[in-house]
């Protein structure tokens, strides 16, 4: 019979040890997800290939939900790394484009681990599924660091909330089918030209604050 999954925290690991068991975990979920997609991911599949016991598994990770969430977190963190401060010579905006973009090209070559980690993020309850709270604060760490924001204010706050939630819609939506790769291009440059516009440190800015 199947294991339920437990409402609760997952463990963090303390020692090298541990992270490096739960690096390796991580590995073994992203390459079954790349071969076989979420719903034939099996717990104890991603335990044989990590060389752990089962209750090492749950312990990190009490259901595939907070499994590929964490996964996600992983690849997000590396998006996270490739996230630097504007150029004197270079658009902001043109910079964020090319880092969705970017990251857009990275998950869509990999479709059905990326829709595994997608489809988990999506189910992830916040109370319970630390790494889904980590995920927002990289993403939009990372694009204030592009804009150049140190101190956003609440609608600058806004405002890359709903370009990351754009990009998350655009990403499902081709990983569907339903929009090709050009038309991602197109619509993300669209959404952040279009509300990036409005922060705070735009040229000749004049919006309020909140």
């Amino acid at each position: 019979m199947p294991r339920i999954a437990e409402a609760r925290p997952a463990a963090e690991p303390s020692s090298q040890e541990q992270k490096a068991r739960q690096r390796r975990i991580l590995r073994a979920a992203a390459g079954l997800a790349a071969e076989r997609g979420l719903d034939r991911v099996q717990m104890h599949d991603v335990a044989k290939e990590a060389g752990v016991a089962i209750a090492t598994l749950y312990r990190y990770f009490p259901s595939k939900t907070h499994l590929f969430t964490a996964v996600m977190a992983e690849q997000v963190e590396q998006l996270d790394k490739l996230a630097r401060p504007p150029r004197s010579d270079q658009d902001p905006v043109d910079a964020v484009c090319e880092l969705l973009l970017r990251s857009t090209r990275q998950l869509l070559s990999k479709p059905l681990l990326a829709s595994a980690m997608m489809q988990s993020n999506v189910q992830a309850n916040a109370a319970t599924v630390n790494e889904a709270i980590r995920i927002d604060k990289m993403m939009n760490e990372a694009v204030f660091r592009m804009l150049g924001i140190e101190s956003p204010t609440a609608r600058d706050v806004r405002l890359v909330s709903l370009v990351i939630e754009c990009w998350y819609g655009m990403l499902s939506s081709a990983l569907n089918g339903r929009i090709s790769m050009a038309d991602v291009e197109v619509e993300i440059r669209l959404a952040c030209g279009l509300l990036l516009a409005a922060r705070s440190n735009a040229p000749d800015q004049t919006s309020p604050a909140d």
